[in-house]
């Protein structure tokens, strides 16, 4: 289970932020302020940060952590200036995002570069479609915790406008197992009233 650190002054965005991703199975660690991140960076999986702070500036606390935190860490800006957003993924920064902005898309981000650093999925298994992909490794993410289908959807709605609806989920999720029973390399546990869990094979 990722746990993305949101550091953003804004208290209501802050919130929402956090409902949003602990919706799509995150565990989310929150700050207003930079002193506030310093204590809670190391555990986290993700960073979010906000570019402008009461104690600082985003862009120099990713330059300055960087040298020793190698997860994703995206902007979140106000400032869409060519030049200020270059100066933050020259510190450092994997990407940024402008407010306003949909969470669905800031979903689809985060998702996108969590996968850059995710677990390799079996290499015996058959060739998988690109929802298959994302759907296992998000499983595989949360291993021995249970999903529901409405993280799982969360998850893999795509912002190009690709998405996978629920009607259609149980069937990616039926062949998904099949392929996984050729490889032997884990498997679905389904769980009435709880959702999907991925358990490697014993």
């Amino acid at each position: 289970m990722a746990k993305i650190l949101v550091l953003d002054d804004d208290a209501i965005l802050n919130k929402n932020i956090g409902l949003a991703l602990q919706t799509a199975g995150y565990t989310v660690l929150s700050a207003a302020t930079i002193a506030e991140a310093e204590a809670l960076y190391a555990d986290a999986d993700l960073l979010l940060l906000d570019v402008m702070l009461p104690d600082g500036n985003g862009v120099e606390f990713c330059r300055r952590i960087r040298a020793y935190c190698e997860v994703p860490i995206l902007f979140l800006t106000s400032n869409d200036d060519e030049a200020d957003i270059i100066k933050g993924l020259e510190s450092g920064g994997d990407d940024y995002i402008t407010k306003p902005f949909r969470l669905r898309e800031l979903l689809s981000r985060i998702g996108a570069n969590l996968r850059r650093c995710a677990v390799t999925p079996p290499t015996a298994l058959p060739e998988l479609t690109a929802v298959e992909q994302k759907l296992l490794e998000y499983l595989m993410w949360n291993k021995g915790r249970y999903l529901t289908r409405e993280q799982i959807l969360a998850f893999l709605w795509d912002s190009k406008g690709c998405f996978v609806n629920d009607n259609t989920l149980s069937v990616h999720i039926s062949r998904l197992r099949d392929k996984l029973k050729t490889a032997d390399c884990g498997r679905i546990i389904t769980k009435r009233g709880l959702g999907y869990q991925w358990t490697d094979s014993t």
